[in-house]
């Protein structure tokens, strides 16, 4: 086939859907060095493709349900309408909706973009698929992970797995020195083996109990070569939009006044990034923050309810799995084992 002038990827979920997408562009960069590889995603997820090489431009738009203080509905819609003007003007050869899965929306922002091919996946039953000239077929009978089976779109393009075995992310260096200073540079600490535990997951089957976190954090303080860093979701549990964990936090806080631990409030995805990025393992449940982990290459000790316990692993790590049929039903002790055995590696 002729290679492709340009390429647009189009992504408009959360942050770690985002995360197993860049193993796909990677590879389109490699096989397609001259093309214009571009990519959709929203101010959620955003972050997450900053910096990255394999990536010439970022388009990025609101969703209403995530417009900022003081901005209408009508200025969303606006602003989305001027962004699908432009990506028309580029006159995309092909356009990719990255997914398992049919996607309606992204189909939807594809047809607007009035792009030459779409390439998606499309299965019977799911609804209206025209636009997508170039389908795959989904595999329910024995679906893979998610970084393979956004990978398998490529093969309409020549391109075939198997995937990469690494994400690709990029810290904001300011960010990173800030934690560095905050959190390695605490006295005795610069030689610890730093933990990062993330206690926040959106989905309440994937939430592991409060006490739970911390007498995991307690039974590992006893050793003077391990320290703990708390991450949450910042904000208020009431939020609509972004609920946050800033109560728990302070509750965990209090139970672990005589622990090695430090709160870090990240109050962006990229202050996120840049506070894993200085950590050595990290503890959390299912979530966008896994895999910013994942592919900051961190080992990692992951609580999973069953049913997403294959599509979402750790792709490319070394890692401990722990699985329940609800996340909350993961033993404590099951954790403690995971995590001695991260930190005995790492020693």
């Amino acid at each position: 086939m002729m290679a492709p002038a340009s390429i647009l990827v189009i992504r408009r979920d959360n942050i770690g859907d985002l995360v197993c997408t860049t193993p796909t562009l990677h590879a389109l960069r490699r096989h397609f060095p001259q093309a214009r590889i571009c990519a959709l995603v929203n101010t959620y997820n955003s972050a997450v493709l900053e910096r990255n090489p394999d990536v010439d431009r970022v388009y990025v738009y609101e969703k209403a349900k995530h417009r900022s203080a003081g901005t209408s509905r009508w200025r969303v819609y606006w602003n989305t309408l001027r962004l699908i003007l432009e990506l028309r003007r580029e006159r995309f050869d092909y356009v990719l909706l990255a997914g398992s899965h049919f996607m309606p929306h992204g189909l939807r922002l594809a047809r607007q973009a009035g792009a030459r091919h779409v390439i998606g996946y499309v299965a019977p039953g799911q609804g209206d698929a025209r636009g997508i000239d170039v389908p795959v077929k989904e595999n329910r009978a024995s679906p893979g992970h998610e970084v393979e089976n956004v990978f398998e779109l490529l093969r309409p393009l020549g391109i075939e797995g198997p995937a990469p075995k690494r994400l690709q992310i990029y810290p904001d260096p300011d960010e990173r020195r800030t934690a560095h200073g905050v959190l390695r540079e605490q006295p005795g600490w610069l030689d610890r083996i730093l933990v990062a535990v993330q206690i926040s997951a959106r989905e309440s089957d994937n939430q592991w109990p409060l006490d739970n976190f911390a007498e995991l954090m307690r039974a590992h303080s006893t050793s003077s070569k391990v320290a703990f860093v708390l991450l949450w979701s910042p904000g208020d549990a009431s939020n609509p939009f972004y609920p946050g964990d800033d109560a728990k936090a302070h509750a965990l806080m209090q139970k672990l006044k005589d622990v090695p631990v430090l709160p870090y409030r990240t109050p962006t995805v990229a202050s996120l990034i840049g506070a894993l990025s200085v950590c050595d393992i990290v503890v959390c449940c299912d979530s966008g923050t896994l895999h910013v982990a994942a592919a900051l290459g961190k080992p990692i000790l992951g609580f999973y309810c069953e049913v997403m316990a294959r599509r979402w692993a750790p792709w490319g790590v070394p890692h401990v799995q722990l699985v329940a049929s609800k996340v909350r039903d993961i033993r404590l002790e099951q954790a403690r084992e995971g995590l001695q055995s991260l930190v005995e590696s790492r020693r």
